[in-house]
């Protein structure tokens, strides 16, 4: 692999400069515009890969895991929009922290994406009469990434390491301590300021709870579409994943009753929204991966303690997209190692394993662009006159006084010691 030019990171930085800045200095301008910059900095990165690195199997293979990755999205999105779950009444703080529990429980069986876009839409129907930006980001914390630390399903960087030969039950039976207690940090601190922000509501608001609340689920059969998409999850045959996956979504999306669609207010504005901002994020870090590919054995030392792992996946993830941010560290790992396999390198590290899993599941809920459903959840919100933070916003209101205390004590109970 040739190494490429450290400043070729930069169309990266000038992207992920924009997607925080653009929305809030200038957002007429960003929404007009928004595709030439994502697409016209990605073409820089593909102009140098191509005419100066003349690397084009790096550039098929990234061109596969974006076409992997948005046929996931978007199938979900697609799906999930045919499936309109609707409740009367407002939710109290505790029926939130119930209806969050059944999220982070769904993300290990059906994947983070699958979780958030089934449940976006009712989480945010359920709060109506006082949704604000904190019910739409502890979703994105807890459904959207920290609930799908169980199963190689619930989130993408897990899911790379089952194809990479970790056992599939390994992630349950080592990941769930850290799971129940990111889990149970969150949900104790959205418990706290949901209180606050209900008792602060119209008693006319707060009265609607002694309403006779009534579940109705409409559009079903798209479950036998989103099982389809979830069994493509674990075809290995090149774009024959894909291929079922857009075919679910066309049977989806034409069986579909027009009034369901209209109900959950469905358009396709949010995933072109996302497909083009990630269409020029995976290009644009392609220098920035190789770089740490091929430099993070050295960066690394010779014996670096798991939490060196946990903490180096996770502010890399929350930066990068999480799942290519795994494999660069599980490959540092073997060069570090010397293991010559998954098999060997679980029986001597396991716990840098653990660490670099639970790191980059966790820290995929830092930033919007940390893992592929946030953008997702936040597009949704915002097509629904929800408010939502902005980029740094989200980081500096939330991420950092809620997310980072619990990533705190998740390290110090789990990985400052070994």
């Amino acid at each position: 692999m040739v190494s490429p030019n450290p400043w070729m990171i930069l169309p990266f930085a000038l992207l992920l400069g924009a997607i925080a800045s653009g929305p809030v200095l200038a957002p007429g301008w960003w929404l007009r515009h928004y595709a030439k910059v994502a697409l016209g900095l990605g073409a820089v990165t593909l102009g140098y890969y191509i005419f100066i690195l003349r690397d084009t199997h790096g550039l098929g293979h990234t061109g596969h895991e974006y076409a992997s990755f948005i046929a996931l999205v978007g199938s979900l999105y697609i799906v999930s929009g045919g499936i309109h779950i609707g409740v009367k009444g407002e939710a109290t703080p505790f029926k939130n922290v119930i209806f969050l529990v059944i999220g982070a429980v769904a993300a290990n069986l059906l994947g983070t994406t699958g979780a958030a876009m089934l449940l976006i839409r009712p989480w945010i129907r359920m709060n109506r009469y006082r949704v604000t930006a904190h019910h739409i980001v502890f979703f994105i914390f807890i459904v959207a990434n920290v609930g799908g630390c169980l199963t190689p399903i619930g989130d993408p960087p897990l899911f790379l390491g089952y194809l990479q030969g970790v056992p599939f039950w390994w992630v349950a039976k080592n990941c769930w301590p850290m799971w129940a207690v990111g889990i149970g940090l969150l949900l104790s601190m959205f418990y706290v300021v949901d209180k606050v922000n209900f008792s602060r509501a119209p008693r006319a608001v707060r009265e609607k709870e002694t309403l006779h609340e009534t579940w109705r689920f409409d559009g079903l059969s798209n479950l036998f579409f989103l099982a389809i998409i979830l069994g493509a999850v674990f075809v290995k045959a090149i774009f024959m994943r894909e291929a079922l996956m857009i075919a679910a979504a066309l049977g989806s999306y034409f069986t579909t009753r027009k009034a369901i669609h209209a109900a959950n207010h469905f358009d396709f504005h949010p995933i072109i929204e996302v497909a083009i901002l990630f269409a020029g994020i995976f290009a644009t870090m392609m220098p920035a991966l190789d770089w740490l590919n091929q430099n993070a054995a050295r960066l690394l030392g010779e014996h670096p303690a798991p939490g060196v792992f946990f903490w180096g996946t996770g502010v890399l993830s929350s930066a990068l997209d999480n799942a290519p941010t795994y494999l660069g560290f599980l490959s540092a790992l073997f060069g570090v190692t010397g293991a010559n396999d998954i098999v060997e390198l679980l029986g001597q590290n396991s716990i840098h394993v653990l660490a670099i899993s639970v790191g980059a599941v966790f820290f995929g809920a830092a930033t919007y662009i940390g893992n592929g459903p946030n953008f997702m959840v936040k597009a949704i919100a915002e097509q629904q006159k929800v408010s939502t933070p902005p980029f740094f916003g989200f980081i500096f209101k939330f991420a950092v006084p809620f997310l980072l205390p619990v990533l705190i004590v998740v390290w110090w109970m789990f990985f400052y010691r070994q």
